[in-house]
């Protein structure tokens, strides 16, 4: 049956607008690693910086649907299976959120933060309260190429 390269262009073409061609690719990307990833080899030890740093990044790759980078960040990295509660994270880092930014990733508002200056927060020494109202709502949760570019 896709023997005929008018169907085979036809069936890709449809695949990539569906955007499911990009997650056929990730998937293998994401087999293919875990084939050829040597368990035997023990991981570096993570330090706390770096234990933290991937999980932020975890947190947005699983927002944004992003499943099998987040399982290859996650197995590459040797960052326990089990995420990092989320209330832990913000402690840490010493980020103070409000109920709209709970709902999305930390790193969101991390980078809000730097982008507008912290001018918001300039009288605290802490990093600014995590909110909604910097990233409008039509683009979270969408994949890239449905997202506004800015």
């Amino acid at each position: 049956i896709l023997t005929d390269p008018f169907t085979v262009i036809v069936l890709k073409d449809t695949l990539e607008k569906r955007g499911a061609l990009g997650q056929i690719k990730a998937r293998i990307r994401a087999e293919v690693f875990n084939a050829l990833d040597d368990q035997s080899e023990p991981r570096p030890p993570l330090s706390h910086e770096n234990l933290l740093i991937n999980e932020l990044i975890r947190e947005y790759l699983e927002y944004n649907k992003y499943k099998y980078a987040a399982s290859v960040l996650t197995a590459e990295s040797g960052q326990p299976e089990v995420p990092l509660d989320r209330e832990f994270l913000a402690k840490e880092l010493n980020i103070v959120e409000d109920t709209n930014g709970k709902s999305v990733p930390l790193l969101y508002g991390i980078i809000s933060h730097f982008l507008h200056g912290g001018k918001e927060e300039s009288t605290q020494n802490i990093l600014p309260k995590v909110s909604l109202l910097n990233y409008p709502k039509q683009n979270l949760g969408k994949p890239p190429t449905e997202r506004n570019q800015k």
